[in-house]
């Protein structure tokens, strides 16, 4: 929990800054926000099934001939 806080710390002032920057282009606050959630959750579903996938195909598993089914 703690490597979490650490690396949100370390990226708020950046997100804060794309945040302004696309306000200053003309969307509102509430499409800023929104899409920065969408992107988000987005990319927490890739990283996700990425690691389920390097899970369920575990590279030892593959070379050893029991990551096959049947």
């Amino acid at each position: 929990m703690k490597q979490n806080l650490t690396c949100r710390q370390a990226l708020a002032s950046a997100f804060q800054a794309l945040s302004e920057e696309a306000v200053k282009a003309g969307w509102s606050e509430g499409d800023v926000a929104l899409a920065l959630a969408e992107l988000a959750e987005e990319r927490v579903i890739e990283v996700t099934a990425k690691v389920i996938m390097e899970g369920s195909i575990h590279p030892q598993l593959v070379a050893a001939g029991g990551g096959r089914s049947g």
